[in-house]
């Protein structure tokens, strides 16, 4: 007779035999990947053209000051860089020798002229000179005080003070004291402070993307917050040292100093098409680069064109599937037919 504990002995024994046939039927479990996804969506990113490039004056802002006559430069006020105020004093000139000696004989013209007329009068009136002698003789007069005249607004008759016709920057001085200037030469190059420019250079192709009134984002260089510009002028003209083409962007007033360096964000237009976050982007044995995305919760590996690179996000074309979304995190673990599980429960945000 069977004891009763060596029956459930043996009924135990045949319940694991019975468990362990059914585990091996089944087969090895289905693999699985621990992914993040995002919604895949069609939407559109700025197309850029990055260049850099220096804060100029602009040309509409500059202005020469130039010496009025042959002059002696006695003192300069200012120096390269200085921001001044309008009516500041720049330079004192005074006037050469021979504009001094040209003063004079101005003045002493003048002086003849004077009494001539006065002696051509009292001669009218004894009936010793004519009125056509009298006329001629207030004509000499005349072109005497007028010579003396442009000589002392020249300076020729002392020193004299240029001074700024405008708050300015001096961009440029072109002379020392001491040193004779004739009638005409450049002394000193103002620049408008609010009339600033960043010209940047751009490769012939990219440039003839650019046109007038295009949108910039400007960062100096070491800086970090952009500040928005405007395309002034697309050059057509190439530089021959640099191979480049000359873009003018405007500047909001104060924020610049001339000569800093800055870098610009040109958008020349937009590019449409798929959306989504760089890091869904990988790129096959061969260089080309594709995603994986989720369909019905299974890996698909799909090729794709990437249009345009926006950091964070790409915009990309290709046989996509618009309602499967994409791999994120653990998308190089991936092969086709893969499944996979999500680490976001949301299944889409990828956040």
């Amino acid at each position: 007779m069977t004891q009763p504990g060596a029956l459930m002995i043996a009924l135990f024994a045949a319940l694991i035999l019975i468990k362990g046939s059914d585990a091996s039927a089944a087969g090895p479990a289905e693999p699985s990947v621990l992914v993040r996804l995002a919604k895949l969506q069609r939407g559109s990113l700025p197309q850029t053209v990055t260049a850099y490039g220096s804060v100029q004056a602009d040309p509409s802002g500059r202005r020469t000051v130039m010496a009025p006559l042959s002059a002696v430069v006695g003192e300069l006020y200012v120096r390269p860089g200085e921001e001044i105020a309008a009516a500041a004093p720049l330079i004192r000139l005074e006037p050469t020798p021979q504009a001094a000696a040209a003063y004079a004989q101005a003045r002493s013209a003048l002086r003849a002229a004077t009494q001539l007329v006065d002696r051509t009068r009292t001669m009218l009136g004894q009936h010793l000179a004519t009125a056509q002698q009298l006329a001629d003789a207030n004509k000499a007069k005349a072109d005497a005080s007028a010579t003396l005249a442009e000589l002392d607004a020249e300076g020729a008759g002392g020193a004299q003070i240029l001074r700024a016709p405008f708050p300015a920057i001096v961009a440029a001085i072109s002379t020392t004291p001491g040193a004779i200037v004739a009638q005409g030469a450049a002394l000193l190059e103002l620049a408008r402070p609010n009339a600033l420019l960043l010209e940047v250079g751009v490769v012939p192709d990219l440039a003839m993307t650019i046109r007038s009134g295009n949108a910039v984002n400007i960062v100096p260089l070491g800086g970090k917050d952009p500040v928005s510009g405007k395309v002034v002028l697309r050059g057509s003209l190439v530089d021959p040292r640099t191979g480049l083409v000359s873009v003018y962007v405007s500047l909001p007033p104060g924020l610049f100093l001339a000569g800093e360096m800055a870098e610009a964000d040109i958008v020349t237009g937009e590019t449409h098409g798929y959306i989504v976050p760089h890091e869904a982007i990988l790129v096959n044995e061969s260089g080309s680069p594709y995603v994986v995305q989720a369909v019905d919760m299974v890996a698909k590996k799909v090729p794709i064109r990437v249009l345009a690179d926006g950091g964070a996000q790409d915009v990309v074309d290709g046989p996509l599937d618009p309602g499967s979304p994409v791999v994120l995190d653990g998308n190089y673990q991936l092969d086709d037919g893969m499944r996979v599980r999500l680490a976001n429960r949301d299944g889409g945000s990828g956040k």
